[in-house]
């Protein structure tokens, strides 16, 4: 029985990590409190690879977000850069966490925020991964921030396709936050038509698709007539040939997201009735699953497994 034939019959793999396990080790450090593991793992990753080194710094500070591991390791040696990179993400993902709860910071409490991912720019003047967090952190400005153009071209001219930077941008271009579904589509067009053979944001549109659908559910609910033609309509099955043989036709190797972008790509053509050509991607999936986006069309364990039996194995 061939490996994926065995891996049909039993439940999606999550992993946030999408199988870095020097990753998962460093996360488990910083809940316990050690930060010599985050210290090493940032040090010793290539410089050139700010997608990788983004989702590392975003999973470490996300562990460390309830804890004080990053500050203590901050305060031991404050001119270091990657603990000043790894602050300022920590402390965007506390102002969200704050939001979640219901008590957003001030607007002087975001420009605290700000000014510590300010610095973590000048220590790190390289790194694109400090204007991801000040991108990211402008959704929680009331309208938005002022400063967001400017943050976004830095970031741009340390990296024109930085994934984590494209998707923060997205979320802050639709209309759950300061754009509407016009913006963050034409957005999510552009950043794939300019990217790169092999590109991971050839996906981009779906993600502005998903969460177009999402924001459609909630304020229209799931019987909206809209919705029924959401994914098999010719402009999205045309953005998902493209993403196929601009991103899966030119890819060569798995880059450090490539599991969520692949689930994205996955939803959207089984949604738009494009069933042979999912098969290829489930393969590549190799039963790695992520909740979103399939929790936005129900239990996405459920849909991800149904899916996955149905489009069968590649021959």
């Amino acid at each position: 029985m061939s490996a994926w034939l065995r891996r049909r019959s039993g439940a999606p793999v999550y992993d946030r990590t999408y199988g870095d396990r020097p990753l998962e080790e460093a996360c488990q450090d910083m809940v316990l409190g050690r930060w010599e593991g985050a210290r090493d793992l940032l040090a010793e990753q290539p410089g050139t690879d700010w997608d990788r080194r983004s989702h590392r710094v975003r999973l470490l500070a996300d562990a460390a977000a309830d804890r004080r591991t990053v500050d203590v390791w901050q305060a031991a040696d404050p001119t270091d850069p990657d603990a000043a990179v790894l602050r300022a993400e920590t402390e965007v993902m506390r102002a969200f966490a704050l939001a979640r709860d219901g008590s957003t910071p001030g607007r002087d409490g975001l420009d605290r925020v700000a000014r510590v991912c300010l610095t973590a720019c000048e220590l790190a003047p390289a790194d694109p991964h400090p204007y991801v967090s000040l991108v990211t952190l402008a959704r929680l400005y009331e309208g938005g921030d002022s400063n967001t153009g400017h943050w976004w071209r830095e970031l741009r001219a340390r990296d024109p396709f930085h994934r984590e930077g494209h998707h923060q941008a997205l979320r802050y271009l639709s209309a759950r936050w300061h754009g509407s579904p016009g913006e963050a589509y034409n957005f999510a067009w552009d950043a794939a038509v300019y990217a790169p053979p092999g590109c991971p944001l050839a996906v981009l549109p779906q993600v502005a698709r998903a969460e177009h659908y999402r924001h459609l559910q909630e304020t229209e609910g799931r019987g909206s007539i809209g919705l029924s033609t959401h994914w098999s309509g010719d402009r999205a099955r045309w953005d998902l040939r493209e993403a196929l043989g601009k991103w899966i036709g030119g890819r060569t190797g798995e880059s450090a997201q490539d599991v969520a972008d692949l689930n994205h790509l996955a939803h959207g053509l089984v949604h738009a009735g494009m069933e042979d050509a999912a098969g290829p991607v489930f393969a590549l999936l190799d039963n790695r699953a992520t909740i979103l986006p399939w929790a936005y069309s129900g239990d996405p364990e459920t849909l991800f497994r149904r899916w996955r039996d149905r489009v069968g194995p590649v021959t």
